[in-house]
């Protein structure tokens, strides 16, 4: 038997995974369904509601880009989400496999393991907020845990209302950036999750430009000068850059001319759900005060 062979190969996926199934169904007590996802934010909603997924694709990214909620140590690795180890997720037998549609392309082969089920984010023309609830139900839904659902998302507002609260003076516009390299940012805006919990907190942005689909516009540096503004930098940074900026540049120009010294904050998924929302939350919140404290 040529196990080079696509046909072939398949057949030892679906083997595997009927075997595994079997195994899983023996020893399953009652319980949220199995899941795996590809997908981060899935990943750290699922694990907020208090039934992470059985297997994520690239554990250690998620961890270095996300960063909490943690995945169990027991989560098993996919490896990359664009290109998914498929004997491997075959042999964990999930009941359901969850994309967001960035990986629609895999579908057809996601399918010969298990149902798959794609569920989208940040579309145009839709209120960022109210997606990540709808989001959050609809995973309640899916694991069986509908209260667990309205927990996260009353709980989630709750604490974003108290740290409202807590802002004293009305702090200068913010500049969210991300560094991508030495010379270029994301910079943060409309549709995108930091400026859905702006908008929350009561707090304005500087950035008035166009932004993508994820809420932000990849530019140069020299597209934030002129602006009126305390910059926030979001981690991480890219190899080597962190260095580099201490050299001057423009990007001196632009921290001497900040409304106070930058911010920056620890690596927060700018693309997640309300999860990663209050942990930004959290994070602003706390550097503003430790600013007026100071």
């Amino acid at each position: 038997m040529f196990l080079g062979s696509p046909r072939l190969r398949w057949l030892v996926v679906l083997l595997t995974a009927l075997v595994a199934a079997s195994a899983v169904a023996a020893s399953a007590a009652t319980g949220p369904p199995r899941l795996a996802t590809l997908d981060w934010t899935l990943a750290e909603t699922l694990v907020a509601l208090g039934a992470p997924p059985a297997a994520v694709a690239q554990v250690e990214a998620y961890h270095a880009w996300v960063g909490e909620p943690a995945l169990p140590a027991s989560t098993s690795d996919l490896g990359l989400r664009s290109q998914p180890n498929l004997e491997r997720l075959a042999s964990l037998a999930p009941e359901r496999i969850l994309i967001s549609p960035m990986f629609a392309n895999l579908t057809p082969r996601l399918e010969r393991i298990a149902p798959v089920a794609s569920l989208p984010l940040y579309r145009p023309g839709r209120d960022t907020w109210t997606e990540m609830r709808e989001l959050t139900r609809v995973l309640g839904e899916m694991i069986e845990r509908p209260a667990a659902a309205t927990r996260l998302i009353e709980e989630t507002e709750a604490r974003l209302e108290a740290l409202r609260r807590r802002l004293g003076d009305t702090p200068p516009p913010l500049l969210v950036v991300q560094f991508m390299d030495r010379r270029h940012v994301r910079v943060f805006g409309d549709n995108g999750l930091y400026q859905a919990v702006l908008d929350r907190l009561g707090l304005d942005n500087a950035w008035t430009g166009s932004t993508n689909a994820w809420g932000f516009s990849l530019v140069g540096i020299e597209a934030l000068a002129g602006l009126d503004a305390r910059l926030v930098v979001v981690e991480p940074y890219p190899a080597g850059v962190r260095e580099r900026l201490d050299d001057g540049g423009l990007w001196g120009h632009l921290v001497e001319a900040s409304r106070g010294t930058p911010i920056v904050l620890p690596p927060i998924w700018s693309f997640g759900a309300l999860p990663s929302a209050e942990r930004f939350a959290e994070q602003l919140v706390n550097a503003l005060e430790s600013d007026d404290a100071a």
